[in-house]
């Protein structure tokens, strides 16, 4: 008997850029990360490139890329933020791809998956068509090959779906048990049997399309599968494996165990899921009687001898069918029991309403300038790939003059916003004023002004008052059309807003020149800084122009800056040079004079009575600066604490010594001071021992607590990374690992447990440095030994 598992897991997360800017703003709730992505990274996809197996004694006795051992797809959007903002983790996904081809006869465990994950039966077939379209293109970049498979999201399906998947050479792709309707052995001569959930899933089946065209289709074991994401499987790896081996059963010669679960399980979901998954692994490659396989090997390997028919407008997630993304059909994510999902019917209807007029405006505008829109939104998905290598390319080979380019661009742009307002998250928890919903709906205004622009028709307000039936939750929002309005349209940019931003930050950065503005390119004509004390004051002549749309526009400024947070600043977008010169003597002169009262009533004179703040940032430079002021005023009250430590320290050691209790304003003291002399020894670009010595005698002396052990924590994670890698180029100087191991029993003593998960990485590829190892003396290697010791590795 031939026994074969595969572990697919669907590894993905709802874009959560800016519609405008294109960047993931900080998201406070992922703290001490900066967005939800970067934290999901690290708990989850960049521990499965580089998982821990461990001996009996719980040290680490191997490292192994989980991702070439199993089947998996990750979303386009989040591999085009990965490849971004995490590329070590990126570059080990595809080559684990590569090492699958090898394990696997030739067949990468990578699958495409539809580009924005949108729910296909409730798309229309030309976005179902750029949904697969784009999915392909964007894995072929990736990878370097065709896909075999494609993930849909959810795994909702109709035949439709089915049909596009196979126009474009897709072989295969999985679904949920319950998917399945009916079954019959290939030949039609035997009856069709409905199966449902009763379906076998341990053999690939072959689905005959109306068309004519065929596809192969996995069910996945529901059972199994419910295990791992829901009841606890992911506590101990070789459960997991024999839990697998429960799928097999006596009547089949060659037979497929095979599940499929959201990847975050692996790590986000559940804690060291990715060791779990990686000690399964090993444990069923060393298993004689079981192999580990993929999808494609399979196809190869086993004989269909089954077709199969699907139930239309299924999915994996939602027991009605793909209600839960457009009725209120009783699925939810458990939080709120009182309350309803009425309002994604309406939310769905209002988008189908934009979407449809959307297109109304793109086939009447786009028909004059491409041959065929349709095909050319189809190739636009190499634009957003390589915006800087292939927007020209694009527009020439559209034939787009240059002085239609604007608006070509516009029209892409337009539909692509219009493709992204579809992301099924966006219904898939229980409230409208949700993240994942107003997100959508950031998408929406984004193709809403677009659609504007290119028309010279409003569209907003017909759906803003759609919206309006959407009932939310929660009292303070009452409806979509509010949250629309309150969370969305503030969000919404123009190129005033972006050279707005550019005014007020140009204020406080060393050089405004190289200030980032995210998809926009600032370039200053002319820039005038000056500062006086606390005051500081910008001029300057700016034009912004959009890296995406080509969109430009010329705007004047005057930024006044009195301290704190008080800023005025003021823009002009038709100012003449005569004037602007003008302006700028009289506004120079006032302020070497110190006369506020003139140069507030100069700006008012040339800009107008309209000022902008500090609030007209984006979120991250508004945060900079306001960190940037909160560390001045800070280091004042450092300043002020840090005086009386020094002046009353042998006042409060003599209380202490005679048992006197201590004033709690003294305590509070001893408390600042000493966790900033602990931040800042974690700052410093070299391990101070001696410093971090006395402050853990003073800590342990006084019995205090860490302000911010999460803080302190990440920044000690990378100063043993740091250190590591100066281990890694001077392997011979023992006193760098004398003093990282130092440092280890310093963080034990403040109770501190840094991550040190890529601290691991690096001292693991130490450890089989045979080269390295043979060369080293007996001294040298047992402070290595000991410092293994530290970081939970054993060396053999």
């Amino acid at each position: 008997m031939e026994k074969y598992i595969c572990i697919h897991g669907h590894f993905y997360q709802p874009p959560r850029e800016n519609a405008w800017l294109e960047v993931i703003e900080l998201q406070d709730s992922a703290y001490p990360f900066h967005d939800w992505n970067e934290r999901i990274s690290s708990e989850c996809y960049a521990p499965n490139t580089a998982s821990r197996i461990l001996d009996d004694q719980g040290v680490i006795k191997k490292i192994t890329n989980n991702y070439s051992k199993i089947s998996f797809n990750f979303g386009a959007t989040l591999l085009s933020w990965m490849q971004e903002n995490d590329p070590l983790t990126y570059e080990a996904i595809i080559e684990a791809d590569r090492l699958s081809m090898e394990n696997f006869s030739g067949h990468g465990s990578a699958l495409a998956q539809v580009y924005n994950h949108i729910i296909m039966p409730l798309a229309n077939r030309r976005d179902k068509e750029t949904q697969v379209i784009w999915g392909i293109r964007d894995f072929e970049s990736r990878f370097n090959r065709k896909p075999e498979g494609m993930w849909l999201a959810e795994t909702a399906v109709d035949l439709e779906t089915l049909e596009v998947l196979a126009e474009n050479d897709i072989k295969f792709t999985v679904l949920a048990p319950r998917q399945a309707w009916r079954v019959r052995k290939l030949g039609g001569e035997s009856e069709w049997k409905e199966v449902g959930e009763r379906i076998d899933t341990r053999v690939p089946y072959v689905c005959n399309l109306p068309s004519g065209k065929k596809i192969h289709l996995f069910f996945y074991h529901g059972d199994l599968s419910q295990s791992v994401a829901f009841n606890g499987l992911l506590n101990n790896g070789m459960e997991f494996a024999n839990k697998l081996y429960t799928g097999f059963g006596t009547d089949r010669e060659k037979q497929l165990v095979h599940i499929a679960t959201d990847g975050e399980s692996y790590g986000h979901h559940h804690k060291h899921g990715d060791m779990a998954l990686a000690f399964c692994l090993e444990y069923i490659q060393k298993d004689k009687h079981v192999t580990l396989t993929n999808y494609g090997e399979v196809l190869e390997k086993f004989v269909v001898s089954h077709e199969v028919e699907i139930r239309n407008n299924s999915s994996w997630s939602c027991v009605h069918g793909i209600e839960r993304w457009r009725a209120n059909c009783g699925c939810h994510t458990g939080g709120r029991p009182d309350w309803n999902q009425d309002w994604r019917k309406p939310l769905r209807e209002s988008l189908d309403w934009l979407r449809d007029e959307v297109i109304a405006v793109f086939e009447e505008k786009a028909s004059k300038l491409f041959k065929d829109p349709w095909d050319a939104r189809n190739a636009y998905i190499d634009v957003i790939l390589d915006r800087n290598g292939s927007q020209q390319k694009f527009l020439e080979e559209q034939g787009i003059s240059a002085k239609n380019q604007n608006s070509a661009l516009r029209l892409m742009e337009m539909q692509r916003n219009a493709l992204l307002m579809y992301t099924s998250c966006g219904w898939f928890f229980d409230e409208i004023s949700g993240i994942e919903t107003t997100q959508i709906m950031q998408y929406a205004c984004r193709a809403i002004q677009l659609a504007e622009q290119e028309s010279k028709k409003s569209f907003e307000e017909q759906f803003i008052s759609r919206l309006s039936k959407a009932k939310s939750n929660l009292p303070q929002y009452r409806n979509g059309a509010e949250i629309y309005k309150d969370i969305v349209i503030p969000t919404r940019l123009t190129l005033e807003r972006v050279g707005i931003h550019y005014a007020v930050a140009s204020i406080f950065e060393e050089d405004p020149e190289s200030l980032p503005v995210f998809n926009y390119i600032a370039q200053s004509d002319y820039l005038e800084r000056r500062e006086a004390g606390t005051q500081r004051l910008a001029l300057g002549n700016t034009r912004v122009k959009s890296r995406v749309t080509l969109s430009e526009r010329q705007f004047s400024f005057a930024v006044l800056y009195l301290g704190q947070q008080n800023i005025i600043g003021n823009i002009s977008i038709d100012m003449s040079a005569e004037v602007f010169k003008e302006m700028s003597e009289k506004l120079l002169a006032a302020f070497e004079e110190s006369n506020l009262g003139l140069m507030i009533s100069l700006t008012m004179k040339y800009f107008g009575a309209e000022k902008y703040n500090l609030w007209y940032l984006f979120k991250d430079e508004k945060r900079k600066v306001l960190n940037m002021i909160m560390d001045r005023s800070l280091s004042q009250v450092e300043t002020s604490f840090r005086r009386i430590y020094n002046r009353d320290y042998q006042l409060i050691n003599s209380l202490k010594n005679d048992n006197i209790p201590i004033p709690s304003a003294y305590r509070t003291t001893l408390q600042y001071v000493l966790n900033a002399d602990l931040r800042n020894a974690l700052l410093d670009k070299q391990i101070d021992l001696e410093e971090l010595g006395r402050i853990a005698d003073e800590f342990e002396k006084w019995d205090l607590t860490l302000d911010d052990s999460l803080y302190i924590e990440q920044h000690a994670s990378e100063m043993i990374e740091k250190a590591l890698l100066r281990i890694q180029k001077s392997p011979d100087d023992i006193n760098r690992l004398i003093r990282l191991n130092t440092f280890f029993d310093y963080l034990e003593k403040f109770k501190l447990k840094p991550g040190i998960y890529k601290s691991q990485n690096l001292y693991f590829e130490l450890s089989i440095n045979k080269e390295l190892m043979s060369g080293t003396t007996a001294d040298w290697k047992q402070e290595f030994v000991r410092l293994g010791e530290k970081l939970g590795i054993k060396v053999s």
